[in-house]
């Protein structure tokens, strides 16, 4: 059956336009990202991926569309595993990128290697959140386990915050000289104060800022000014004796972006966050730079801390997560034992 007419003549058009404009006319080259987040990055990726599309439009004439995905850092990362096609994952700790390998090959196992810094652009501290005043004359981890204390901490379970709230007390605990029981009992204590798990840090904030619930909240040093901005101050932040260092590690997700065509933006993607101009953006967002230059230029948003590292103390993020958070590890005990008291 021949052409109708206005078929061929549509064609020949639309082949005229595309010859007009080259040979990637941009409403034929545009490219759709999607990241896959933890929960209280959201406002950070927002500003990063228009600095980013604008950067990318002008270097390559692409447009791109960036979509973000947030939640439960956990939660995010099965969610990728099970099948959500996220060309990049951004997460604040390893382990929750680690298993896009051990479930189904999505990365290379050595994925860590391919970006500097242990592909972690940037990091951030735990600290307390109390409300004004100080009240409680909260100062230090060991004051959240003190008797008539409420803390807002979200689930480890599934919150790389939780999980960093945790490993924070444990490994100050240690730090300060106490002994593996002895910074369990610490951290028991804590969770015998805490009247909720939120799933994530946000849910975590609007229980402590919105609902007025606890004495203090236990978050990243980057959701701090967030929390004032949006619920018009009332809050003070506790740098603790001793902090964990979190630090937020990036991927491509490899099986993805070689289905979607999409591993070059992707990658330049995530470059992008080690260059001044990402790093400027995180810092405005009060995310810790690795650039040097641009963390002497935010000195006084970021106080000098004593941090240690999950490495330091845990022999690593495999091993904290088999120790402490599979099922039935110490953290299970560590709840069963708070319940109890």
């Amino acid at each position: 059956m021949p052409t109708p007419l206005f078929t061929r003549r549509s064609l020949l058009a639309a082949a005229t336009l595309a010859a007009g404009l080259g040979a990637s006319p941009s409403w034929a080259s545009a490219a759709t990202l999607l990241n896959v987040s933890y929960d209280v990055s959201r406002e950070f990726y927002k500003d990063f991926n228009q600095v980013f599309a604008a950067h990318w439009k002008k270097t390559t004439g692409e447009s791109l569309t960036l979509n973000q995905s947030h939640g439960g850092s956990s939660r995010q990362a099965r969610s990728v595993a099970d099948g959500l096609e996220a060309d990049v994952i951004t997460m604040n700790q390893h382990n929750d990128i680690d298993i896009l390998f051990e479930r189904g090959k999505l990365v290379p196992q050595d994925w860590a290697k391919r970006l500097p810094h242990n592909s972690a652009p940037t990091t951030s501290v735990s600290v307390i959140l109390v409300r004004k005043g100080n009240p409680k004359n909260i100062r230090d981890w060991s004051d959240l386990g003190r008797p008539g204390i409420s803390v807002i901490i979200p689930n480890p379970k599934t919150s790389g915050n939780g999980r960093y709230t945790y490993l924070a007390a444990w490994g100050a605990g240690i730090k300060a000289g106490l002994s593996p029981d002895a910074a369990r009992a610490l951290v028991t204590r804590i969770f015998a104060n805490v009247p909720v798990l939120d799933g994530g840090g946000r849910g975590a904030t609007t229980t402590f800022a919105q609902r007025q619930m606890g004495d203090a909240l236990v978050t990243f040093e980057s959701e701090a000014p967030l929390i004032e901005r949006e619920f018009g101050g009332g809050f003070e932040v506790i740098y603790p004796s001793r902090t964990i260092l979190a630090e937020n590690p990036v991927s491509v997700v490899d099986r993805v972006v070689d289905k979607k065509g999409t591993r070059r933006q992707a990658e330049a993607y995530l470059q992008f966050l080690y260059t001044e101009a990402g790093q400027e953006v995180a810092a405005k967002h009060h995310i810790r730079p690795r650039d040097a230059k641009v963390l002497a230029r935010y000195a006084k948003v970021f106080p000098k801390v004593n941090t240690f590292t999950v490495d330091e103390v845990f022999g690593g993020w495999s091993r904290a997560q088999r120790e402490h958070f599979n099922d039935g590890g110490l953290y299970d005990q560590v709840i069963a034992a708070a319940k109890a008291r």
